[in-house]
């Protein structure tokens, strides 16, 4: 995606309700649900994560705006959300890193991760995840009603944090964490 293809995508803005994709444990869609009703029902959905990281290896963190309608004030992965009808879910992986943190870069899906946690606010995630992961350095400008703060943090400073403090980071963030490490953590150049 191209960061014309990506302003513009942005510029459209989201609809008036969200809609997500409903899905079986195989991704096929099943249906459509509202944003929040189907995180009140728990219902599985599709979803996305990405990652990003500097030529140093270091992990690109944000931290929720406060007023998320969860996990908000907690540290997570670049950008996170939920592919639209008739998007794909790349396509929307590189829509709201721009819509989050306004910058674009080439995006690489690494695999599925499937989960249900409870959350915060009666909140339930059960999403069949797909992690996407980029290098990027240059300018970051959150918006700040997606997150409040960013920054940038080696990972072995990450999993000593997130196993001293786990109450600062999202449910979905610590299971990539202690799940997918070895595939996160590939040897980057320096």
């Amino acid at each position: 995606m191209t960061q014309s293809t990506a302003i513009g995508t942005a510029a459209q803005g989201a609809p008036a309700v969200e809609q997500l994709l409903l899905v079986d444990e195989d991704d096929r869609v099943v249906g459509i649900e509202e944003k929040l009703a189907a995180h009140r029902s728990g219902a599985l959905h599709r979803a996305f994560s990405v990652l990003i990281y500097d030529h140093q290896g270091r992990w690109l963190l944000q931290r929720r705006s406060p007023g998320k309608y969860h996990s908000g004030g907690l540290w997570t992965n670049a950008a996170c959300g939920h592919p639209r009808p008739h998007e794909t879910t790349q396509a929307a992986a590189a829509r709201r890193l721009f819509e989050e943190l306004r910058f674009v870069c080439p995006l690489a899906f690494v695999t599925k991760v499937h989960y249900r946690s409870a959350l915060d606010h009666g909140m339930t995630e059960h999403e069949l995840v797909s992690v996407f992961t980029g290098t990027y350095e240059g300018p970051i400008d959150p918006d700040p009603a997606e997150a409040d703060a960013v920054r940038w943090i080696e990972p072995e400073a990450l999993a000593r944090d997130m196993a001293e403090h786990p109450e600062r980071y999202t449910v979905w963030f610590k299971k990539y964490v202690n799940e997918l490490w070895t595939a996160l953590n590939p040897s980057r150049p320096g």
